[in-house]
């Protein structure tokens, strides 16, 4: 190399020389800590205006229902109302006592009535043969009867003769033989006196016979005429029925008979609305019916006579009611409705008008409403 060229030199190029680390001291920590930043928690994202209306939306829904809940179980407990109503009248099923041929028919269907009036005839021609046929055995015991007393009186006649005159045998009897014994009379004469007595006994005994016989006949005459004269009675009885009458005040319904028709015994063949009889079946929930009392005011809708209320009254509240249709009913059964989800049975509820409609004109069966305050 030459000498013209410049040498490193030993400073320049050498490396440093290595230093010793020392342990920071503490205050040196504390300084570099307050110096570095401290991390601060990110603030939560703002809610979206979506999620705000949705639960704006839900909070006025919820608070709404849980006003009208409370609006309506206020409304419900001072005021019972029940649209589960109709009119209702008892519908006397007519039926003859007797059986026979239908000669003639006096209503007409729905035709209004009264108690007494005649609805049908029944032919009375059988009835009446029967009537005169138990007329005529009365009449033949009575002569009877009649000729069986005579016998008596005749038969009582003769006892009374034969008794004297038994009497007057045994006298003689008697003599003739106490003369027989001493031989101051024959014995023929005994003979004879003793013939005189047996004969008289034996007009005695058959006297006797004879009364007991006629008083026998007597008897079942007698009987004989009552058994008729009971047949007699039932006869007519029979025989009265052959006019079948209304037994109340109504209307006829649904009338189908016909002359010619033959009225059975016990079988229905007119039916009539009895008009003393209406009355509203009014069915409230079970939970209503708990401070209903008789004789509580109540005022009644009518679908037939809409647009007014008429005052009623309460006259009776079921005490039970049948869970099952299909059983016998003697309780009334009363289909459940929905209400909500739970099933509410309700309890039928008697009410009677006390302003019925102008006319008084009600329909069986008819809807109704009534509303009852508490």
């Amino acid at each position: 190399m030459s000498p013209d060229t410049a040498q490193p030199r030993p400073s320049d190029n050498a490396d440093p020389a290595p230093t010793v680390a020392r342990d920071p001291e503490p205050a040196d920590d504390v300084d570099a800590a307050a110096a570095s930043p401290v991390p601060v928690p990110a603030a939560p994202a703002p809610m979206s205006a979506m999620a705000r209306s949705r639960l704006r939306r839900v909070i006025t829904v919820g608070g709404t229902l849980l006003v009208l809940f409370i609006l309506w179980e206020t409304f419900t407990y001072f005021i019972a109302y029940t649209d589960d109503a109709y009119v209702r009248s008892d519908l006397v099923a007519v039926a003859p006592e007797i059986t026979g041929r239908i000669i003639a028919v006096h209503v007409v269907d729905n035709q209004a009535i009264k108690k007494g009036d005649k609805l049908v005839s029944i032919d009375p021609v059988p009835f009446q043969l029967v009537v005169n046929q138990y007329k005529a055995q009365i009449e033949r015991e009575t002569a009877l009867l009649k000729v069986a007393q005579e016998e008596l009186d005749t038969a009582k006649a003769a006892f009374a003769a034969s008794s004297s005159a038994h009497t007057y045998a045994v006298q003689e009897q008697a003599r003739y033989s106490d003369l027989a014994a001493r031989q101051y009379a024959p014995v023929a004469e005994l003979d004879r006196a003793n013939n005189e007595l047996r004969r008289t006994t034996a007009e005695m005994t058959i006297s006797e016979v004879a009364i007991k016989k006629a008083q026998t006949d007597i008897g079942a005459h007698l009987a004989s005429i009552k058994v008729a004269e009971a047949e007699l009675a039932s006869a007519q009885w029979n025989l009265d029925r052959t006019d079948v009458v209304s037994p109340t005040d109504g209307t006829i319904t649904n009338l189908t008979l016909r002359v010619g028709d033959t009225g059975t015994i016990n079988i229905p063949m007119i039916g009539i609305v009895d008009a003393n009889a209406w009355r509203i079946m009014a069915n409230y929930k079970q939970y209503y019916v708990r401070s209903f009392e008789i004789g509580e005011t109540a005022w009644v809708w009518l679908d037939s006579a809409p647009w007014h209320f008429h005052r009623a009254k309460i006259t009776g509240i079921a005490r039970g009611f049948s869970r099952d249709p299909q059983a016998p009913m003697l309780l009334p059964y009363v289909a459940p409705t929905t209400d909500w989800i739970r099933l509410q049975r309700r309890i039928p509820v008697t009410i009677v008008l006390i302003d019925p409609p102008p006319g008084g004109t009600l329909y069986m069966g008819a809807d109704a409403r009534t509303v009852i305050f508490r």
